[in-house]
């Protein structure tokens, strides 16, 4: 593979299954890198190897939050101290991105947060997939590059699901604009579930707006936390005629009880994306990968070529 500058891909402890895909994908090897954790919870990282000079793409994803988060952060600003060339965070899932607007008084906007520090730590571009709110990029200063798991998604549907019977679905009104992306494509309908919350991860009251008889479903979203909406919209669906329902989100966030919820559904498959490792087993979960995307940006960034062509939808 010929590049236009040297580049080297490190990992964070949490996604190093993935960077090492992604690294099979680019033929190369992985960064050797070391953390060192102390007694208090307190790590500190260094890296085994000169980067002077180098294009350093740092695969982390950033869920579970905190400890990620700050790891990504000593990696970035050891780079820099390094004197590495350009620092790339290759973030597949964005943590804290539900927290993108002031929609209550005396509240934070993590998201804006997290950017901000991420831009402090020596960040000059972000390659990231499916944020979870689009305007999430304007926080940050630097080029970002947005990619789509609908990039992995729809060759398998293609492949897999009877296009004649299916209608697409949205389990909450803020996912309408995903939806109507993979009705258009297809050229089936869409079905909205409109939601009420009690409170956070937690759901009062949920209608369809659509007609689901006899129709096969397939639930769009883009994170699945605790598996309450999409397995109350599933259970919905079939109460209203649905003959079966499906459903795939972007990133397996999965907490407690996510999986046994998923397992005691309607949904008769659920699949994602490995942006997040899955580690529980259930028969319902399918996961693919999306090591070959992110390597293929990493390629055209190095030859500043342009990703867009990259994204179906």
């Amino acid at each position: 593979m010929s590049l236009n500058r040297p580049f080297l891909v490190f990992a964070g402890s949490h996604s190093r299954y993935l960077a090492e895909k992604i690294c099979h994908c680019l033929d190369c090897p992985l960064g050797q890198m070391n953390v060192e954790r102390f007694a208090d919870g307190e790590f500190s990282v260094s890296y085994e190897e000169s980067i002077r000079g180098r294009d350093v793409f740092l695969v982390q994803s950033t869920c579970p939050n905190s400890d990620n988060l700050m790891e990504l952060l000593l990696m970035m600003d050891a780079a820099k101290r390094a004197s590495a060339h350009s620092i790339i965070a290759v973030i597949p899932y964005f943590g804290w991105a539900r927290q993108d607007r002031k929609d209550k008084p005396r509240v934070s906007i993590g998201a804006k947060l997290i950017a901000d520090l991420l831009g402090v730590a020596g960040l000059n571009r972000l390659i990231t997939m499916d944020l979870h709110a689009d305007q999430i990029q304007g926080f940050f200063n630097v080029p970002v590059d947005h990619l789509y798991a609908s990039t992995v998604f729809l060759p398998f549907i293609e492949s897999t699901f009877p296009l004649a019977n299916l209608v697409v679905a949205t389990p909450d009104v803020g996912g309408s604009k995903r939806v109507s992306n993979y009705s258009k494509y297809f050229k089936i309908p869409m079905v909205i579930c409109h939601k009420s919350r009690a409170k956070a991860n937690k759901v009062a009251d949920m209608k369809i707006i659509g007609d689901v008889t006899d129709r096969d479903v397939l639930l769009v979203d883009d994170i699945v936390d605790t598996a309450g909406t999409i397995t109350k919209a599933a259970d919905l669906m079939i109460r209203s005629g649905a003959r079966s329902v499906r459903a795939l989100a972007s990133h397996a966030v999965m907490s407690d009880p996510a999986s046994r919820r998923v397992d005691r559904s309607a949904l008769s498959e659920i699949i994602f994306t490995d942006s997040i490792p899955y580690t529980r087993k259930s028969e319902k979960v399918t996961v693919l990968s999306v090591a070959g995307m992110f390597a293929e940006s990493i390629r055209r960034v190095c030859r500043n070529e342009s990703i867009s062509t990259l994204y179906t939808m």
